[in-house]
């Protein structure tokens, strides 16, 4: 069977070739390559405020998202798909890139967008789903983001972590932070809050901690903060990590890896409750973002205001002095830090209390 010849899309002054652009990408919906470009050139100003200057992984699917499809690991690198840290060789000369470091000391040149044709260019490599980090490239180590990752546990979904939003927001208000609602594209929830770019990762962590922690004393029957999954329960569990150096977040706009082609859509406040996560897709985001705009650009990369996270370092202090309460574990792939409690499953802690 003859290729399909590729086509040629100007992107605001360049050029960019899309090859193959009649694969199809997600079978069950009929979207090709040439579609997804489209539909990242269609929410372009939206899509590239997320990623303007930012670290950016790239989650690439170059065979589709079809049945049994599956991402490559550490452990496994034969699977379909995977993640992208460093620039891709080839790349053109626009695709600039922030060198960044990770926590085992390593570091790489990962792409940092600062024009839409970098983002069909990665479209075009099959990337769906794009994983900037929280800092800017002229400061890759103080975040400007703090990001609050509402994760439904086994047995909770969406309307749970919505049910749970108001209190995130009625709790931000309280420390003087505003921040912006976002679907994960999936079951969860993101809030994104713009932060002055004044503290560490280590510091920015510590204050998502103490948030969390005063989230789940306020709801204990819904909310979780407990790392070791055996401990969660049906409730919704505030990914803390996520604020660790070289932990991302799926971007406003990408496309996430399910059949349905759902996208991270950014919502108002008084969207939250009724909203759910396949209202948003590859289809319907375009009309959506001609309708209402950009939501996210509060988050756009020096955009103001900016916030000072000041208050919630010093309620992790009142934690850490009036309750006890310390760090909690980093991933797994992380070296030992400082402060931190012992790494170990509970259920496999000869040393924890019967």
């Amino acid at each position: 069977m003859a290729q399909t010849p590729a086509v040629e899309l100007e992107v605001r002054g360049r050029t960019v070739r899309v090859s193959s652009p009649d694969r199809v990408v997600f079978p069950d919906r009929g979207i090709t390559k040439l579609d997804v470009v489209e539909y990242f050139l269609a929410v372009g100003d939206g899509v590239l405020g997320a990623l303007l200057d930012r670290p950016t992984t790239l989650e690439r699917w170059p065979k589709g998202v079809f049945e049994g499809a599956r991402m490559a690991t550490r452990q496994d690198s034969s699977g379909d798909a995977f993640y992208q840290k460093r620039v891709p060789q080839g790349a053109p000369g626009y695709v600039e890139t922030s060198r960044i470091a990770f926590p085992s000391g390593r570091t790489a040149d990962e792409v940092a967008p600062t024009e839409l044709a970098v983002v069909a260019w990665a479209a075009n490599l099959g990337t769906l789903t794009f994983h900037p980090w929280p800092v800017v490239r002229d400061d890759v180590d103080r975040p400007d983001q703090v990001r609050i990752d509402l994760d439904p546990q086994p047995g909770t979904d969406f309307a749970d972590a919505a049910r749970v939003a108001p209190h995130v927001r009625e709790l931000l208000a309280e420390h003087g932070l505003e921040g912006t609602p976002k679907t994960s594209g999936g079951r969860g929830l993101h809030v994104f809050v713009p932060i002055e770019p004044a503290w560490t990762f280590v510091e920015a962590r510590r204050a998502t901690i103490a948030f969390g922690r005063e989230l789940e004393r306020r709801l204990p029957e819904q909310v979780t903060m407990r790392w070791w999954k055996e401990e969660r329960g049906r409730k919704i569990f505030v990914d803390y990590n996520q604020m660790a150096r070289d932990r991302t977040i799926a971007s406003a706009y990408s496309i996430r890896s399910n059949p349905r082609a759902t996208v991270s859509a950014p919502l108002t406040w008084d969207e939250v409750a009724d909203a759910h996560p396949d209202d948003f897709d590859v289809t319907t985001m375009p009309a959506r973002f001609a309708d209402v705009g950009d939501l996210f650009a509060p988050l756009v990369a020096h955009a103001a205001p900016r916030y000072r996270i000041d208050s919630l370092l010093e309620l992790a202090d009142r934690q850490e002095r009036d309750d006890g309460h310390g760090d909690l574990p980093y991933p797994p792939e992380y070296p030992k830090m400082p402060g931190e409690p012992k790494r170990v499953q509970p259920s496999k802690d000869r040393d924890r209390p019967r």
